[in-house]
């Protein structure tokens, strides 16, 4: 056992000397980097872009620039940054490409990057052009190019879907346009893919076909239409259950939602899950206000209108808002705000919900939950 164990010693002192030799005998070359020379932006040839908001994949503007120089044989990164002052104090990354001096960005995309970068849609502002060049995957030892300026007409991308409904249990009957109006649903304004609706659904009779509705994306037409993944006439009224889409899933349209006695509910539908829920809701003591007004710096004091078939529900049709905010008054002078622009769950005392963009919209309020959605109508 003692031999074996110096045997063992000795092969392992061998193998460190010789790990330490080569050690020391390494000469293999530093790579070294001197303070690189950056690139040269080329001059775009215009003062003025407006950004088409109808062919947004066509491109918009081509950036050429020379290589960055580093005194080293080795691929470099370039980011392409957007800024809304020649400080390039927020910097905005449009693009990132590595051993090439060129790229074309389309109209969407730089849209995004102005939108990005603080500037207004709708008006001509100056915006700020550059290559900061780099190496390595962590983007070490970065060069700025010299800066460029032109102005931009941006245009306001919105990015979310719309849903309203239609059908005999709810107010507009089976009518896609209806003068009765087509309630929305209420988009969560922290998941734009769950909406909802609070309140009145009616089946009086009890009747297997009645107390239904669906979901249209746009008012007076059909398609695209969302109900129940079972067909019609197989869509018993439940409390839970799949969704299914003409042409979202499926050719075909789905089945009807429903429900068999005359109450208040509360419908969630999931389109990332396209599940859905539709459970009673316990109204009992929610007071409406005698009026309802929207008021704040986006606007002239306007009264909304309760919705006929259910009096909890508040909408104003075709309004003029400007960039800057506003709230729900009552007319005790309670006033409901909340700090997510287009859609969310209004507060007593809240904050004012910001107006971000010029438009003409369809506002509604639920002062049952305290929901509300601001729709613009040409964007």
């Amino acid at each position: 056992m003692m031999k074996n164990i110096n045997r063992f010693s000795a092969i392992a002192f061998i193998g460190i000397f010789i790990l330490l030799f080569n050690s020391c005998d390494d000469s293999s070359e530093l790579f070294t980097i001197e303070t690189p020379t950056a690139t040269t932006l080329a001059a775009v040839g215009f003062t003025d872009l407006e950004l088409d908001a109808v062919n947004t994949n066509n491109p918009a503007i081509t950036l050429n620039w020379g290589e960055a120089d580093y005194a080293q044989q080795t691929s470099i990164n370039y980011a392409v940054q957007f800024s809304k002052d020649d400080a390039f104090t927020e910097p905005v990354v449009a693009a990132t490409v590595t051993g090439r001096t060129t790229i074309t960005l389309s109209v969407s995309e730089l849209n995004a990057a102005a939108g990005n970068a603080g500037l207004n849609p709708f008006q001509w502002e100056t915006l700020y052009a550059r290559v900061v060049s780099s190496l390595g995957t962590k983007s070490k030892v970065e060069a700025a190019s010299n800066t460029l300026m032109f102005n931009v007409y941006p245009y306001f991308n919105y990015v979310f879907d719309d849903y309203f409904l239609v059908g005999n249990g709810v107010a507009p009957g089976w009518d896609n346009n209806s003068v009765n109006q087509n309630p929305p649903l209420f988009r969560d304004g922290s998941d734009e893919n769950v909406y909802y609706y609070t309140g009145l659904i009616t089946n009086d009779s009890g009747a297997y076909d009645e107390g239904r509705f669906k979901i249209l994306e746009s008012t007076g037409m059909w398609q695209p239409q969302w109900g129940e993944s079972r067909d019609e006439g197989s869509d018993d009224p439940s409390q839970s259950g799949d969704v299914a889409g003409n042409p979202g899933t499926q050719s075909g349209d789905p089945g009807r939602f429903g429900v068999t006695t005359t109450g208040y509910y509360s419908f969630m539908i999931n389109f990332a899950t396209n599940k859905y829920t539709l459970v009673p809701f316990d109204e009992t003591g929610t007071i409406s206000p005698n009026s309802l007004t929207i008021q704040g710096s986006s606007t002239a004091n306007i009264t909304m209108n309760p919705l006929a078939f259910d009096g909890h529900l508040w909408f104003a049709k075709n309004i003029r808002l400007i960039p800057g905010d506003i709230k729900f008054v009552t007319d005790a002078g309670a006033n409901w705000g909340s700090s997510s622009s287009f859609s969310g769950v209004a507060t007593e005392g809240g904050d004012a919900i910001p107006v971000i963009v010029e438009d003409d919209y369809d506002v509604w309020f639920n002062d049952l939950t305290g929901q509300y959605i601001l729709i613009p109508l040409n964007l």
